[in-house]
């Protein structure tokens, strides 16, 4: 009897799109550490089309569109099982670092079905951009760390720590009304939206964001504007709120007009000082950013700039968690935010096997410095359900923190926390109460949200 994965695949097209056309196998894959090394990186890097081993028909004119970008993105399993097959060479190696000597590879076949039952077991969908498919290096999957972060594979998930929830910050609880989270006296998050542009295994709003999963029905978030006014007439009536985080899902996936509403309505509230829009768009695709028939950073900016004018504070919250996910064209994206007074500031997640090494989290801070990103936040990953395998210690996140300071310039450092589980929010690394390295259970306090209230922090569990 044919398994669900066989049956799937019979279903799935065994020829690619008219678009993909190159081998695979052929295809030495092209990475921004490589081309750094040339004598003249901008012009270089300007001349390359790095997704061109995929879709070897699409100039560059058409494939920094943004609406290119959206209709090719890979949204479904069939979608993605058929884009897979495109791409993944017949044989690859495994994600065994002796793997090349000792001759152990893996059939794509294997691949294809590992992919397909991860996704069958993980709390989200899989949503992937034509940019985010084109840095990943698919002649070896299994070591890529960009896939790492968006493709679930069965072999690679772990059974859950016993206390991993879907809602680890509590944010469900702490919503006084549906879409409107108030855990710091002068600060809320605003959920505009439950969609993203990609959608990352790790993500702290699994039960939110995305389509449903085999294992998860999710608590979806609509933009809705009846829910909107309650959420900014809540805000209104209580003047002790300066501080407001626009996310989702992601703002990314706002109508330009959305945006301009959003952005209005709160620099009409006197109380009101500061707000940032929350958006991993610039690392996942940049080229709405530049893109001149695209109308969403057009709306940014005047929001931004109406502000500036008011006195008030509007920025940009972004999400990068590997160099790899830095092209030209994020360049480019980034040089325009700078150049039209965009304040843009990175939060990273600590992953394992992305970017948990001093030298590559270093790389990571120097390179978003470089494009005038601030490094702000590299958070130790919340304890949602699906990503055992992808968190990482507190003591990992301690001893890169204490290597890297010192080596980086004091405004360049970004701060490493913890968003404690049962919503005592953001807290240093550095400040828990008791840390039992060997039991793996870290304690914290946070005073001025939470009292006197303990709350615990856990390691991932230690495996032989």
């Amino acid at each position: 009897m044919a398994t669900p994965f066989r049956q799937s695949l019979r279903r799935v097209r065994s020829s690619s799109t008219s678009e993909s056309t190159i081998s695979p196998s052929t295809h030495k894959h092209i990475t921004i550490a490589s081309l750094a090394k040339s004598p003249a990186p901008s012009t270089t890097l300007k001349t390359i089309p790095y997704w061109q081993h995929i879709w070897r028909n699409v100039d560059q004119s058409e494939f920094l569109t943004y609406r290119w970008q959206t209709r090719n993105t890979v949204d479904r399993p069939e979608k993605l099982l058929d884009f897979l097959k495109t791409v993944v060479p017949e044989r690859i190696p495994d994600a065994v670092k002796s793997a090349k000597e000792d001759g152990r590879l893996i059939t794509r076949e294997a691949f294809l079905e590992d992919v397909y039952n991860g996704m069958a077991k993980a709390p989200m969908s899989v949503r992937l951009t034509p940019h985010v498919l084109s840095v990943i290096n698919w002649q070896e999957p299994l070591q890529d760390p960009v896939l790492r972060q968006f493709l679930p594979l069965k072999s690679r998930i772990l059974p859950d720590h016993p206390e991993l929830t879907l809602d680890s910050l509590h944010e469900e609880g702490d919503s006084p009304i549906p879409g409107l989270v108030h855990r710091y006296p002068d600060k809320v998050l605003f959920l505009a939206t439950s969609v993203c542009p990609v959608y990352c295994r790790f993500c702290t709003r699994s039960y939110a964001v995305g389509a449903d999963t085999e294992s998860v029905t999710k608590h979806s978030l609509k933009p809705a504007r009846r829910r909107w006014d309650a959420m900014f007439e809540y805000i209104e009536q209580n003047p002790a709120i300066q501080d407001v985080v626009v996310s989702g899902g992601d703002s990314y996936y706002l109508d330009p007009t959305h945006l301009t509403r959003i952005g209005h309505r709160l620099l009409g509230i006197p109380h009101i000082k500061r707000f940032r829009f929350a958006t991993k768009g610039l690392a996942v695709c940049p080229m709405r950013m530049t893109d001149p028939n695209d109308a969403w950073v057009n709306a940014f900016v005047e929001v931004s700039d109406r502000g500036r004018e008011m006195g008030k504070e509007v920025a940009m919250h972004t999400h990068f968690n590997h160099p790899n996910e830095i092209t030209w064209a994020t360049e480019m994206a980034a040089r325009t935010l700078f150049q039209r007074g965009v304040r843009v500031r990175n939060q990273t997640v600590l992953l394992r096997g992305v970017n948990d090494t001093i030298p590559m989290m270093a790389e990571l801070i120097r390179k978003l410095s470089d494009l005038m990103i601030q490094p702000y936040y590299v958070y130790l990953g919340d304890m949602v359900k699906g990503v055992e395998d992808l968190r990482t210690s507190l003591a990992t996140a301690l001893h890169i923190e204490q290597n890297l300071i010192g080596g980086i310039a004091g405004f360049n450092m970004p701060k490493f926390v913890v968003d404690l589980p049962g919503g005592g929010g953001k807290r240093p690394i550095t400040s828990f109460e008791t840390y039992d390295t060997k039991a793996g259970v870290s304690t914290w306090t946070a005073p001025a949200v939470a009292g006197d209230k303990v709350f615990q922090y856990h390691d991932p569990v230690k495996r032989d």
